[in-house]
């Protein structure tokens, strides 16, 4: 894996074209979003929250719970009423986390409570609702477009976030998935970012500072990795990691992560899975029963 900077000048094919961000009014959202409109892009932002000014007073916005599909589904309506056409989806949107599935807590009868689902609602099913919506509103755009999801550093880790890191893990699963049922079959890409530690809402002022000011970046830094990977129609499955100015693709190419889990599988190519006449069949199966209901 070989790291790599990214210029201004790459980030410029982006003017003129239209994203949805949700999770827009702070860190990496809100990042992403004075990025793209840097470079002569065009935004319509969604969050629970307002964005704060100077946007809120130029940036088209709809309030949306990513949790709630008719929320999302409205969102996408008001973007394409606003510009006409959608060319970029950054499915942003996310939480702390919140349980560790270590919790002892009981009811009144004395019966473990269930464990609180919010992080996983927000970060992962969430993010499934805009990336189908997504694709969808993508389709309707003769020259297609791209959808970047937020992954993170935990997607291939053992951090114990139990919640977050499990939602993660779904979130680079889905990118995978996706994968081979877009490009190139439908002009539509799908790739991911993941943030090494970074100066946002989701992690806490006080482990920031005790990480040290060198130690984490500023949430422009991973702007940057969402706009090249929207602005260069040759990226596709990648998973940028940014660590305070430098980027790597963790995903592609023959040292990186899918080509490596292949070789310990001992399958020869990403098409072997799909190949196999059980699993193909099944899949043939499963799709005509959608069609017929």
């Amino acid at each position: 894996m070989t790291s790599f900077i990214i210029s201004d000048r790459e980030l410029d094919h982006i003017k003129g074209q239209v994203v949805i961000i949700t999770g827009a009014s702070s860190g990496i959202g809100l990042a992403t979003l004075r990025r793209i409109i840097k470079h002569g892009g065009k935004v319509f932002a969604s969050d629970l929250n307002p964005l704060p000014e100077p946007e809120a007073s130029s940036v088209p916005f709809r309030k949306a719970n990513v949790t709630s599909w008719k929320d999302q589904v409205e969102l996408f309506k008001a973007a394409e009423k606003e510009f006409g056409t959608i060319d970029h989806v950054f499915a942003n949107a996310g939480i702390q986390p919140v349980t560790s599935l270590m919790e002892e807590d009981v009811d009144e009868n004395g019966d473990l409570l269930p464990p609180k689902l919010d992080t996983l609602n927000v970060n992962l099913t969430g993010c499934i609702y805009t990336v189908k919506l997504g694709i969808f509103y993508l389709k309707k755009n003769p020259k297609g477009g791209s959808i970047v999801v937020t992954a993170s550093a935990s997607s291939f880790s053992r951090l114990p976030a139990t919640d977050y890191t499990a939602a993660k893990h779904g979130v680079l699963g889905l990118v995978r998935a996706l994968y081979g049922r877009l490009y190139p079959k439908l002009p539509i890409r799908i790739n991911a970012i993941a943030p090494s530690w970074t100066d946002t809402g989701i992690v806490p002022r006080d482990f920031l500072a005790q990480l040290g000011e060198g130690n984490y970046q500023s949430a422009d830094v991973v702007g940057r990795s969402v706009t090249v990977l929207m602005a260069d129609p040759q990226r596709h499955g990648e998973m940028i990691y940014s660590d305070k100015g430098k980027y790597t693709d963790l995903e592609n190419g023959e040292n990186g992560y899918h080509a490596l889990t292949l070789k310990m599988l001992n399958v020869e190519q990403d098409g072997d899975f799909l190949e196999m006449g059980a699993f193909k069949g099944l899949m043939k199966e499963k799709e005509e029963a959608v069609k017929v209901g």
